[in-house]
């Protein structure tokens, strides 16, 4: 099965520095991506339903973007989340990152525009 690399763009009413602590911290994520989130080092524990799920924490530039790679997933693919700001509007964009099998690809896009949109909520945007 061929994995496709997923690009996503959402853009979130948020100052960088507020919504990059939803995306990187344990407290953030637990408000709009996983249920719990446990941290040692840089390994991430994941935790949906009862379930849980390991990545490791691959990068992490302050206020811009965080990358993560699943315990399980093939050399080379990840999930990232950056933040960009347009240069004309000012707007604020969370730029998602993912891979999922070609079959999946519809999926995996309405699980994150699910996910960002509990981030909105979650903001208050």
């Amino acid at each position: 099965m061929n994995r496709v690399k997923l690009e996503l763009e959402f853009v979130v009413k948020s100052s960088p520095n507020i919504l990059f602590n939803y995306i990187s911290t344990p407290s953030g994520l637990v408000e709009w991506f996983a249920d719990d989130v446990n941290v040692k080092g840089k390994e991430y524990t994941f935790f949906w339903d009862g379930e849980e799920n390991v990545a490791t924490l691959l990068k992490k530039v302050n206020g811009k973007h965080i990358r993560f790679q699943w315990e399980d997933s093939d050399d080379g693919e990840y999930f990232e989340m950056e933040i960009q700001r347009d240069e004309l509007t000012g707007d604020i964009a969370l730029m998602v990152t993912d891979f999922a099998d070609e079959d999946e690809m519809d999926e995996i896009s309405l699980l994150w525009e699910s996910q960002v949109q509990d981030l909105r909520n979650a903001l208050g945007a």
